[in-house]
């Protein structure tokens, strides 16, 4: 039992050094040209070129363009046959724009998509792995008082099978 128990710490501790996501959330402001400054944390996850493209909910999602070229794979093998994969390639490429990190750490977001999100000075710039999301702080505490109900969570995420083994 003991050496199961070194042995799963070790493995926690190498997964922990090796981690490359993008986590936690951060309050940042939009200067009055529309430039975020990324988060530091997540400045050295960003390649000099990034994604943003309209969220599923009145948000931005911000993508590496490793994992944006990801997503492009994937959303390239739909059948353009199929109306629902049509109408998210319209969602998904017709609200994108290429954005480079500037040597501040800034991007620049287009102002359609600005106004999409409701974003004016204040943002909350959301973790989420592979990719973070920027968010208007009203909109954010709306998910934020969704996400901290205990009792929906549990019976929300039941079919996930999240498990720590």
């Amino acid at each position: 039992m003991e050496r199961r128990k070194v042995r799963r710490f070790a493995v926690y501790q190498a997964a922990r050094t090796d981690v490359r996501m993008f986590l936690g959330q951060f309050y940042h402001n939009l200067d009055d040209k529309g430039r975020l400054t990324i988060p530091a944390r997540y400045r050295e996850l960003l390649p000099r070129f990034t994604y943003v493209m309209q969220g599923f909910e009145r948000n931005l999602m911000v993508f590496p363009s490793p994992v944006f070229e990801t997503i492009k794979q994937h959303i390239s093998q739909m059948s353009m046959t199929d109306p629902k994969a049509r109408l998210l390639r319209r969602m998904l490429y017709s609200t994108a724009d290429q954005l480079e990190v500037d040597r501040a750490g800034r991007i620049l977001i287009p102002q359609f998509l600005r106004q999409f999100a409701n974003l004016n000075s204040s943002v909350v710039v959301v973790g989420n792995g592979d990719y973070f999301e920027i968010w208007s702080p009203d909109i954010w505490s709306e998910q934020r008082t969704m996400l901290e109900d205990v009792q929906a969570n549990s019976e929300r995420f039941v079919t996930f099978l999240l498990a720590s083994d």
